[in-house]
């Protein structure tokens, strides 16, 4: 497999509108101890970047939207042929909004939705009316023709939520859903008794099987969710339809696991590089270290792209290479990384 990095979530600032309980980097409105970079800085991690590579560009947060310069970041990640994109919770989408995703050339936007309705996304959000500027904003892009798609972040409190959230996603005319299994990190530390059973994460693993095989319209994926691909393996192989496979503009590369530190990584705030947005372990500093130096050289990247070096049943799985478990959620449960998928209950053949 190769190593090159495909895709970089971008923490542009931890400033947040909202406060929802699983945030994984605890924002907030106002977080003093880690401030927003200049936009020349900014600028220079861009020059960095693709010097090196071309990969998807995530400008993500907090919420971006509450920096003024996003759309001049945007803008020059665009002049240096990088794919640029936009994560937002969706609040503060306006007209004027839309007009400068087109013109910065921002080439998808993703939108979080964890409810079919207000009661149950407000509730996971924290914030009143966050359903309503939610699907506000989908409105306005369809309007102005910006490509989207829908992220939906599950817990015990929102699992029943899975099937409307879909129908949902496919009625507001979303380019793609990502079911995402929440990893315990930052808020999501608080909410450690809500996190889905591995019974129920594998039932929706199957049902999320099921519903992909039917599926013609929107790209669906489930995220933070690695052993789904070891349930693709095991029932394609008995079924007789084609199991259907499409690729997506704001796609990783490949059908495959956890990409953590192998296709993708997360730039956070303070400039460290994390395997991915939920394993807050840094591989380097990009405001001292050239990116390309952190992603070739970095110990940490190297161990997680070494799969003989991965321990207990993820060890010793036959699917290893497809899943390999959630790093992100081994190292948040159990301090090691390395470490068995704790939310798996596969057994594997080999001894």
């Amino acid at each position: 497999m190769e190593f090159d990095v495909k895709w970089i979530a971008w923490e542009i600032t931890r400033r947040c509108n909202l406060n929802c309980v699983h945030c994984r980097s605890s924002s907030q409105m106002e977080i003093k101890d880690h401030p927003d970079s200049s936009l020349e800085e900014a600028k220079r991690v861009l020059d960095d970047i693709s010097s090196y590579a071309k990969p998807v560009v995530v400008l993500s947060g907090g919420e971006p939207l509450l920096r003024k310069d996003v759309f001049d970041i945007a803008a020059y990640g665009t002049e240096k042929d990088l794919r640029m994109c936009l994560a937002t919770n969706g609040t503060l989408v306006t007209e004027e909004t839309c007009l400068k995703i087109k013109e910065s050339g921002i080439r998808m936007v993703s939108l979080s939705l964890d409810g079919a309705s207000a009661e149950v996304h407000d509730d996971f959000r924290n914030q009143k009316g966050a359903f309503e500027g939610t699907i506000r904003a989908a409105g306005l892009f369809k309007k102005h023709n910006i490509e989207f798609l829908i992220n939906s972040s599950f817990t015990k409190r929102n699992q029943d939520e899975v099937p409307k959230i879909y129908k949902l996603a496919k009625e507001l005319g979303a380019t793609a859903w990502y079911m995402f299994m929440i990893v315990p990190t930052g808020r999501g530390e608080d909410i450690l008794a809500e996190l889905i059973s591995p019974e129920d994460y594998e039932e929706l693993l199957n049902w999320h099987y099921d519903m992909e095989k039917d599926e013609d319209d929107m790209l669906v994926r489930p995220t933070c969710a690695p052993h789904y691909y070891r349930i693709v393996l095991q029932r394609s192989k008995n079924d007789k339809e084609k199991f259907k496979r499409r690729s997506l503009k704001f796609s990783t590369g490949g059908s495959k696991g956890c990409l953590a530190g192998q296709l993708i990584c997360l730039i956070d705030v303070d400039g460290e590089v994390l395997p991915c947005s939920y394993f807050p372990k840094s591989a380097g500093n990009v405001h001292n270290q050239s990116f390309k130096d952190i992603w070739e050289n970095s110990e940490l990247f190297k161990s997680l792209r070494d799969f003989k070096s991965y321990k207990g049943s993820c060890g010793r799985c036959e699917y290893v290479n497809v899943c390999g478990g959630c790093r992100a959620r081994s190292y948040s449960m159990t301090g090691d990384y390395l470490a068995e998928e704790p939310f798996c209950n596969y057994s594997p053949k080999r001894k």
